[in-house]
């Protein structure tokens, strides 16, 4: 757990141990989290080659690392809810589709915002 007395530097070094806790897990133990991850690897090039301005660079990479930001939240939701029981509640279901939403959500702004970016140099 978190260490409430740690101050200054200290405290950041163990903030950062635990992100990347967090992130080996979420790796670890959510297959839709690794394959986003593993499809930022050839579109995060792709959107710095196709990008024409810092601008769109920007754009087109930052829509990307929203999908996994967004997924680490819904596993988070997910994790916490399934810790307070497997039993099925209204409750539950609903915070679970919630955060599902959320991540296609993201998914959807990515799409629209590579759209927008390329398909008028298409056309």
């Amino acid at each position: 757990m978190a260490n409430h007395n740690a101050r200054g530097w200290r405290r950041i070094v163990r903030a950062f141990g635990f992100s990347i806790k967090g992130l080996r897990a979420c790796f670890r133990h959510e297959e839709a989290f690794r394959q986003e991850v593993i499809a930022l690897i050839p579109l995060v090039p792709i959107a710095l080659w196709l990008g024409e301005t810092p601008v769109e660079r920007a754009l087109l990479v930052g829509s990307l690392l929203i999908v996994p930001i967004v997924e680490l939240l819904n596993s988070a939701i997910e994790a916490n809810v399934d810790r307070v029981g497997y039993e099925r509640h209204e409750l539950s279901a609903r915070a679970k589709d919630i955060a599902s939403a959320a991540v296609l959500s993201s998914l959807v702004f990515t799409f629209v915002t590579w759209a927008l970016i390329l398909v008028p140099k298409w056309l």
